[in-house]
């Protein structure tokens, strides 16, 4: 795969292992017949380190072969997160400081959860772009508020502190992006 086709979100083969790439930076030449870089800031499945890769345009990368899986969220423990496998019923178990910006996220029924499996072992997991997740606790709402474009933080029920309009009131449930974190919209 060429360096121009790798998006974020893309698993790629980088020295060996599987590699999940968060951002993407074109860097574009300023002068004639240079060719345009590209800074990839990645995340090794396997070690979780972040990886900084720097290609050039006609330069490429290998797909990394691995299967993404349904799987449900069953519940969390003192040192690990489990999930069960929605095909064969297999469970897989991974360390909370590996879903250390996924758990914010996780609740109870949540649909669209994927379990990375490479070379037959769970390395990590891919939420959905958005979920959604109630308001438990909020400064209370402020009549008129509406038409200002103020924020204040919210704690929602995964225990996540995230800003949302003066408007929205506790007990509501708000749209959240699972990459930045930040509030989309009401659901």
């Amino acid at each position: 795969m060429l360096a121009k086709d790798v998006k974020r979100g893309a698993i790629v083969r980088y020295q060996d292992s599987p590699c999940l790439i968060e951002s993407v930076q074109v860097q574009t030449p300023s002068a004639r017949g240079a060719a345009t870089l590209y800074k990839f800031r990645a995340r090794n499945l396997i070690t979780k380190q972040k990886v900084d890769i720097n290609l050039k345009g006609t330069e490429g990368l290998e797909e990394a072969d691995f299967e993404k899986r349904p799987v449900t969220y069953m519940y969390a423990d003192g040192s690990h997160v489990h999930f069960l496998d929605s095909r064969d019923y297999n469970e897989y178990a991974l360390a909370k400081e590996d879903l250390a910006d996924e758990i914010n996220f996780l609740k109870e029924g949540l649909e669209g959860i994927f379990a990375l499996i490479y070379e037959g072992e769970c390395v990590g997991i891919e939420l959905p772009v958005a979920v959604e997740l109630q308001i438990v606790e909020c400064d209370p709402y402020i009549r008129g508020a509406s038409a200002t474009g103020r924020t204040k933080p919210a704690r929602l029920e995964t225990g996540y502190v995230v800003q949302v309009p003066e408007y929205m009131s506790q007990g509501e449930v708000v749209k959240v992006d699972t990459r930045s974190g930040e509030f989309l919209s009401r659901a």
